[in-house]
């Protein structure tokens, strides 16, 4: 298809659509934490109990993250997309009607299974709607949606509503959105095409689909994977653990805490398609590289600061800008353009699925070790660490950025989308 044949008005609308859709995974993921205090209460459940409520979660959405990418490349996106978002907007709205902590882990599991096969689908349906000019701005946008609605919002919203109904009213009014936009999708959302041919980079002969070790063959997944540890290493240690070291260490008040912690959300959202979108004319390597090196420095600065409510604000808004840029970047379009030809969502659904694993459940309790052991003031040198690791695995990512590898070989090919590219 040429340029000037690419159908915009759907590639748009498939964007926007996928991109509410990500940030409702968000707010679902994340409604819970502020709603706890009224939650134990209730439930009389334990500060224990609300780690296993949130690692279980993680756990789930990282297993079915690889498993039904792989599925979706065999049966269709819409197959796995429209059941998924159902799915978990019906169970966020079932965690109102928890009766004690073995329904309600049960019920998060669940949501687990229904984010995480949304999660590597969603992405490559993204990928498969956007031109290659626009691929990682358009991978970003759609992850954006995630830190906006999850990490910014939610806290609002959920304490909002707190105000004037119970917790449990608060879960069911946050389905029905979902429960909308998946009849949008339904309408809206097609099937990618692909073309019999293979891209430059990619393998001279098509992978058998569902194959997870063909894709493992392909020198930027496994890269990407490690990359995306230290990077979510950085994303979940900031969510779990700023809230203490800010009150406990630097004894903010908890509404400036609430605001400085904001941040993540905040520049989050600015950064998922920020970055993946300069990684568009920089390329995918420079870009990863800058984001690590980038957090690496505000993190330290972040380190040495008082109680500054806006100097702490404004430093982890940048902080947050190049660390979840970098989730966005890694699991959107250099996942993506690693891919063996129509195994877009089984490439992203390893990269997200093993990041998530460890990131969700790994690097919290490496923190809470850190913190008892060591002290919560020196709780950041987990996420610095992780991120200085991740700028020497970057160095080992191969050039896949569209405009950069078409500067380097003037490969017209490059033009097509990546559902589309030559076998």
């Amino acid at each position: 298809m040429k340029s000037n044949d690419w159908d915009v008005a759907y590639e748009w609308k498939a964007v926007v659509l996928l991109a509410l859709g990500f940030g409702l995974v968000g707010l679902d993921r994340w409604l819970i934490a502020p709603l706890f205090p009224a939650i134990m209460k209730d439930l009389h459940l334990t500060a224990q109990d609300v780690g296993n409520c949130i690692g279980i979660l993680g756990l789930s959405w990282g297993i079915f993250a690889a498993l039904m990418g792989g599925i979706s490349d065999k049966i269709g996106r819409r197959k796995v997309l429209i059941p998924a978002i159902l799915a978990f907007s019906l169970l966020s709205g079932f965690s109102g009607v928890a009766g004690g902590l073995v329904s309600l882990l049960a019920v998060r599991a669940l949501m687990g299974v229904a984010e995480g096969s949304f999660c590597p689908t969603s992405f490559a349906a993204t990928a498969d709607a956007s031109h290659p000019k626009r691929r990682g701005f358009n991978l970003g946008l759609q992850q954006s949606g995630f830190a906006l609605f999850g990490l910014a919002l939610s806290p609002i919203i959920a304490t909002q509503l707190l105000s004037v109904v119970s917790w449990r009213w608060v879960f069911a009014l946050v389905s029905v959105p979902g429960l909308i936009l998946g009849v949008l999708m339904y309408f809206v959302i097609r099937e990618p095409r692909v073309a019999p041919q293979a891209a430059p980079k990619r393998a001279t002969r098509p992978a058998e689909r569902g194959n997870w070790r063909a894709v493992l063959k392909s020198r930027n997944i496994p890269v990407a994977m490690a990359a995306l540890f230290c990077a979510m290493t950085g994303v979940f240690v900031l969510g779990a653990m700023l809230p203490l070291y800010l009150t406990e260490y630097l004894s903010l008040d908890t509404q400036r805490m609430g605001v400085v912690v904001s941040a993540i959300g905040f520049g989050g959202f600015i950064g998922q398609f920020g970055l993946p979108g300069l990684s568009d004319l920089t390329g995918r390597r420079v870009a990863s590289i800058v984001g690590f090196a980038g957090t690496a420095v505000m993190l330290y600065v972040f380190r040495g600061l008082g109680a500054q409510p806006v100097q702490l604000f404004a430093v982890l808004f940048v902080a947050s800008f190049f660390t979840l840029g970098l989730v966005s970047l890694l699991s959107g379009p250099v996942a993506t353009e690693a891919a063996p030809i129509g195994m877009i969502s089984t490439s992203i659904g390893i990269v997200v699925g093993a990041g998530e694993i460890f990131g969700g459940g790994i690097a919290p309790a490496l923190a809470g070790f850190v913190a008892t052991h060591f002290g919560i003031q020196n709780i950041l040198w987990l996420p610095i660490c992780a991120v200085l690791l991740g700028i020497g695995v970057s160095l080992l990512l191969e050039e896949t950025a569209p405009a950069r590898v078409r500067r380097q070989s003037r490969a017209p090919s490059l033009d097509l989308p990546v559902s589309e590219q030559p076998e």
